[in-house]
């Protein structure tokens, strides 16, 4: 792919991440996962923004026909546990600290069911993320994208791979 192909590409998935993930994007709560480590150096909050703009790629480069709403939904609220999961159970919210990869998705979903409404389809993307962990399988096939996304993206920042950037809020972004 040419490099201005790859450009526009590049602007459709921003877009597409903007129109779907706008209601999320500009939530205060949301916003508080800056304040979170993920992965290396990567907090909660880039992390889910990149989950779902690979996901995104993911579903036009397979042709998946995904609904697009969904899968950005789904994605950016993935990970949406709110907590320093790195503190061993000294962060109020992790109950469960050394088993922190097979309870996330749970709470991820009762603090997103609890602050955005959600679809059956988003619903479960956030709650079988963590597939295998989570021993029931996606679904959907907007599950098993963000799952596949999900897996890419962590192992990219694990390694530094991706680094973190400081950046604006996504929805400030030209």
């Amino acid at each position: 792919m040419n490099l201005e192909k790859r450009i526009e590409n590049h602007k459709k998935i921003k877009a597409s991440l903007r129109k779907h993930g706008e209601a999320i994007l500009s939530s205060h709560t949301f916003r508080k996962s800056h304040g979170f480590i993920q992965h290396g150096d990567m907090s909660v909050y880039e992390h889910s923004i990149n989950v779902a703009e690979r996901a995104l790629r993911i579903n036009r480069f397979l042709n998946a026909k995904c609904n697009e709403r969904e899968l950005v939904r789904g994605a950016l609220l993935h990970d949406y546990f709110l907590y320093d999961w790195h503190k061993d159970g000294k962060d109020k919210g992790n109950v469960h600290p050394k088993l922190h990869g097979f309870f996330h998705p749970g709470t991820a979903l009762k603090n997103a069911s609890r602050d955005f409404i959600l679809t059956p389809r988003e619903k479960d993307i956030i709650k079988k993320h963590m597939w295998p962990l989570t021993i029931v399988p996606p679904l959907c096939r907007e599950a098993w994208i963000v799952t596949l996304a999900d897996k890419y993206c962590s192992t990219m920042e694990t390694f530094g791979i991706h680094k973190a950037k400081v950046k604006a809020h996504y929805i400030d972004l030209p």
